[in-house]
């Protein structure tokens, strides 16, 4: 195997003339160049210097392996010093995914924060939904995923194999016209709204929203689906139904002509930034992770 250490003594050889004059241009003695040319001679298996008297010639494998020293040697510099920029965050890049209502509330935080400390830095954003965006991350398609769980969900996917860093529990409310019977109740029981017509949201979503409606003794009448959060708050807001959505989704929503109530009891959805064991040792990850976490701590 060549070693750099011989590529770079081998070219001082060959530039000067002489071991002595190498050893003066790379600081080190004249046994320790001798040394470490017979090193390479042995790991190329070939001769790579004619010595004659005091002179010093090179043979045509030297010359070829001086030829591709320069270059070889300019490579691992160039190597060196952009790994040395992506562990003191200069450089590097982070693939992130996130669900939406995460993408508009705790990213843009999370992500101008990063800009401002590490400008170097560049990120990537895509939007998708758990449990694609966990899968994703397990298929090398992303960095970081932030994705949610439900609190005591049946069903509820394992994270073990990767790096978990909790963020924040997310509360779910209840979204009814303004004008609805309990419009103005601070609270109200799941069962209370058994009868009417519902909004669902995203796959998962929907699946709890069934899952919490059965254990409260019904099962929803679900009239309209969507993922897209204002959409359902414009069709709560025009009476054709009542939802439930997490707290985190209203914080970049307006809706009009629609009264929030607490549930009864609490559901709650666990919101963390996934990623995997060895990324997490990326500093760019890692300080991706920070910065999410502060976000949400806001």
């Amino acid at each position: 195997m060549i070693e750099a250490r011989h590529l770079r003594v081998l070219r001082a050889v060959a530039s000067t003339g002489s071991f002595s004059a190498a050893a003066r241009e790379l600081g080190c003695t004249q046994p320790a160049v001798s040394q470490q040319m017979k090193a390479l001679e042995g790991s190329v298996g070939t001769p790579l210097l004619i010595r004659t008297g005091r002179e010093m010639r090179l043979t045509q494998a030297g010359e070829a392996l001086v030829r591709h020293a320069s270059g070889i040697l300019a490579g691992l510099t160039a190597a060196e010093e952009e790994v040395a920029a992506i562990a003191g965050l200069r450089a590097g890049r982070v693939r992130l995914v996130s669900f939406p209502s995460g993408s508009s509330t705790l990213v843009p935080t999370a992500l101008a924060a990063l800009r401002g400390a590490h400008p170097g830095t560049r990120v990537s954003l895509e939007e998708a939904e758990p449990p694609r965006s966990v899968r994703m991350l397990r298929e090398g398609d992303c960095d970081v995923a932030l994705a949610f769980r439900y609190e005591g969900a049946t069903g509820a996917e394992e994270w073990a194999d990767l790096v978990v860093r909790p963020l924040l529990s997310d509360r779910l409310v209840g979204l009814v016209p303004e004008r609805h019977r309990l419009a103005r109740a601070g609270s109200v029981a799941i069962g209370d709204l058994a009868g009417e017509p519902w909004i669902a949201g995203c796959p998962r979503c929907r699946g709890q929203l069934v899952e919490v409606c059965e254990t409260a003794g019904f099962t929803p009448r679900i009239d309209f689906a969507t993922d897209d959060y204002p959409a359902v708050a414009g069709l709560v807001g025009a009476g054709l139904g009542v939802a439930v959505l997490p707290q985190l989704a209203l914080e970049s929503l307006r809706p009009r002509g629609v009264r929030t109530v607490d549930l009864e009891p609490a559901v709650r959805r666990e919101i963390v930034a996934l990623t995997l064991p060895d990324l997490a040792q990326v500093p760019a990850v890692t300080a991706t992770l920070e910065k999410l976490a502060a976000a949400a701590a806001r």
